[in-house]
């Protein structure tokens, strides 16, 4: 198993792609601005499903170049489904790059695992930056989108944040895996859980 990191676009938006490298098949995750580097990326491998953390434009600006090139379902939690097809809601139209589409095919939820391309995912529903923000927890790693990143937390001054939330998710969902476990976050470098108990000045465990 293999796990490519590519940071896309303006915002530096950290593009997943887990691959099988037995099967050659390969999952997505958070495919931002950038299509051109991601369908470059993803040209080699079967990808099964496409899995979102939420639904922010920086998150989804190649989500439908990379639905067309790959036909894979679409994974997003319920409560920012809409978001993915209103330019309000992902906040595309304050950018002049309006984004309305496609629409999620799967809805995600807490607690849910889900067995794709040989890797079993764990759901874990962190709300705080959106109401729909999820984590992905796969074995001793975990993609935090813009929950939890190295020294700092999403924010929460967006349509939809909430900082106590986001708070009680970080304790709830993500301090509660083993301190060794890698966070693979939306922006900026990788971490462990270990370390952000430890040293995140926003959220202390």
């Amino acid at each position: 198993m293999k796990i490519i990191t590519r940071p896309l676009g303006m915002w530096q938006t950290n593009f997943y792609l887990l691959v099988n490298e037995a099967t050659n098949e390969a999952v997505v995750i958070d495919p931002g601005y950038g299509e051109d580097q991601i369908l470059s990326l993803i040209k080699p491998y079967q990808v099964k499903a496409i899995l979102l953390t939420h639904a922010h434009l920086d998150h989804i600006g190649g989500l439908a170049a990379t639905k067309e090139a790959t036909g894979a379902p679409i994974y997003i939690h319920e409560a920012v489904k809409d978001w993915l097809i209103d330019p309000r809601l992902n906040m595309s139209v304050s950018f002049g790059q309006p984004i309305d589409g496609p629409p999620a095919d799967e809805l995600l939820y807490d607690g849910q695992r889900l067995a794709l391309a040989g890797w079993e995912l764990e759901v874990r529903h962190t709300p705080g930056h959106t109401p729909g923000c999820v984590s992905f927890v796969a074995n001793d790693v975990v993609f935090a989108g813009d929950t939890l990143f190295q020294g700092s937390i999403g924010r929460t001054d967006f349509p939809g944040g909430d900082f106590d939330q986001l708070a009680r998710s970080i304790r709830e969902k993500l301090y509660t895996l083993p301190d060794e476990t890698v966070v693979y976050p939306g922006h900026g470098p990788a971490t462990t859980i270990g370390e952000e108990k430890r040293y995140n000045p926003f959220v202390r465990a």
